[in-house]
């Protein structure tokens, strides 16, 4: 975020802290995509995520006077979002009920390394194309699906959503050496599901058996 920008929220922040909901507004519209598009992730479940989304905003509303400038606001919205995801979550485990492999389709796209270039959906214009961008976002919300909650949770955080270590221990509440710790093996456990189903992948986008 460039120094205009980050002024422009701090203000917006402040004005929020005042009770001033326009200004949250704007902040919502900033940051609502992002925020249920990590939900999404880790939930993969539109409706849910949007649920999610929204009580996200709501908490964050309500708790915005307890916010101290001086750390990420992102992270500190995020924070709240995943939280309630994990709540859903666990409270899924206890008392399953319809499997979230059957309601993953396609979702808009994010852009860094390897695994942002799996959630891209590139050209939609090609039927072809849309057909294969949604089999790869199924493909890769079922590896997603293999990791712990808290693998799962720092993968995205970091690999699709682009947060830096510093940021994804913010959010998580952890140490940065556990940051490492749960990026590095939840990258190889799902290398390994893709690697396994790699023929289900768009030759572009297939593995070889070399490592990074």
């Amino acid at each position: 975020m460039d120094k205009l920008a980050q002024d422009k929220e701090e203000q917006l922040i402040a004005r929020s802290q005042q009770g001033d909901v326009d200004a949250f507004n704007q902040l919502i519209s900033f940051y609502q995509q992002f925020v249920y598009n990590t939900i999404f992730r880790l939930l993969g479940d539109y409706d849910t995520a949007c649920d999610i989304t929204q009580d996200t905003f709501i908490a964050a509303f309500r708790a915005i006077r307890t916010y101290r400038g001086g750390s990420s606001f992102r992270a500190w919205l995020l924070r709240i979002g995943t939280n309630l995801a994990h709540d859903h979550w666990r409270r899924l485990q206890r008392r399953p009920t319809l499997s979230i492999d059957d309601i993953v389709e396609e979702e808009k796209p994010h852009t860094i390394n390897y695994l942002q270039s799996l959630t891209s959906t590139g050209l939609a214009e090609n039927p072809e194309e849309v057909v294969l961008t949604r089999e790869l976002q199924e493909l890769l919300q079922q590896g997603l699906e293999t990791l712990s909650l808290e693998q799962r949770t720092a993968l995205i955080l970091c690999d699709i959503q682009g947060l830096a270590y510093e940021e994804v221990a913010q959010v998580t509440r952890t140490t940065l050496g556990t940051v490492r710790s749960r990026i590095s093996r939840g990258r190889s456990r799902l290398r390994d599901y893709l690697k396994r189903h790699k023929e289900l992948l768009p030759r572009d986008y297939r593995l070889s058996n070399k490592t990074d």
